[in-house]
């Protein structure tokens, strides 16, 4: 199997990198290779390599810049995702792509199910939406994994953010009113490897497999219950923390105001996942875990 991956320095990218090598050829390409703002050089690099599958780790993910700059978003987004969907039925590859809980509009009370209408609230959110919508409207074989709240050792994200503000502050207010799982770009990567090796094994249902996926941890929490967890598993490492868990406040979302509107429910059923793929999802704990004890590591070497 000859898989190209784009985006591969990315938090998700670089997890890819590692879970999918074992599956057969990959040709690993990041913005520096391949820009998806270069729709020329994209086409020309799927033509020339002619992969099996496609895995498109490449995103605009500045969600509150998007919202000035809505062009650009647009633009990898989703007219090259577009191109990647009409390629990838042209050479009958599979196309893997990752998409976000930003496509809702946050006001479902339970965990959203892949069937639900999208209804975007942002630049960022539409974007993506288009995006998929693209992948779905090209006729090619697809994985569509919608996701949220992505963290791990490399690259900014929330958990990482977090550590870095304890360190710098005696006190931290943290959204409490917004709900999803915190999702490690390490269970994604091992996700995507696991459902492309049983698509390698059994061909013959791919047409049935074909399709969107919610792909989030177990559970769910809220920015500050995430907070406040990232902390206590840091001091049990002895990390030196100025805010601990006792100094940090709830606060709600209108008194944290951002460019770009944020679902308040982000939760995700993963049930279609797990029952088309045979995979148990682990809990969003676990993966903090991880990550704080990946760090501490580090930071003691």
């Amino acid at each position: 199997m000859k898989m190209l991956l784009l985006g591969a320095n990315g938090q998700v990218g670089w997890e890819l990198q590692r879970s999918l090598a074992p599956l057969g050829e990959l040709k690993i390409c990041n913005r520096f290779d391949v820009d998806l703002a270069d729709l020329d050089k994209l086409r020309t690099t799927l033509r020339d390599y002619q992969p099996d599958v496609i895995v498109n780790a490449a995103a605009y993910t500045a969600v509150d810049k998007a919202e000035s700059e809505a062009e650009q978003a647009e633009k990898i987004n989703h007219t090259a995702v577009a191109l990647l969907a009409k390629e990838a039925k042209h050479l009958n590859a599979w196309l893997i792509h990752y998409s976000t809980d930003y496509v809702f509009d946050g006001e479902k009370q339970g965990a959203y199910i892949e069937t639900d209408p999208t209804h975007p609230q942002s630049v960022y959110g539409s974007s993506k939406c288009r995006g998929e919508e693209a992948i779905r409207n090209s006729g090619c074989q697809h994985l569509i994994f919608r996701t949220c709240w992505v963290f791990a050792a490399r690259g900014n994200n929330f958990a990482k953010t977090i550590l870095k503000l304890a360190k710098q502050h005696n006190e931290l207010k943290i959204i409490s009113d917004q709900y999803g799982a915190p999702t490690s770009a390490e269970l994604i990567a091992d996700v995507t490897a696991l459902c492309l090796y049983r698509l390698q094994k059994d061909p013959s249902d791919h047409q049935e497999i074909s399709g969107t996926y919610h792909l989030s941890a177990a559970g769910e929490s809220s920015w500050f219950e995430f907070a406040q967890y990232v902390i206590a598993q840091a001091e049990k490492h002895g990390f030196t923390l100025s805010a601990t868990t006792d100094k940090i406040r709830p606060i709600q979302s209108d008194e944290y105001p951002q460019a770009a509107t944020r679902p308040k429910n982000s939760r995700l059923s993963s049930q279609k996942l797990s029952k088309t793929f045979g995979i148990v999802l682990p809990i969003w704990q676990t993966h903090v875990k991880r990550l704080i004890t990946e760090l501490a590591i580090k930071e003691n070497l």
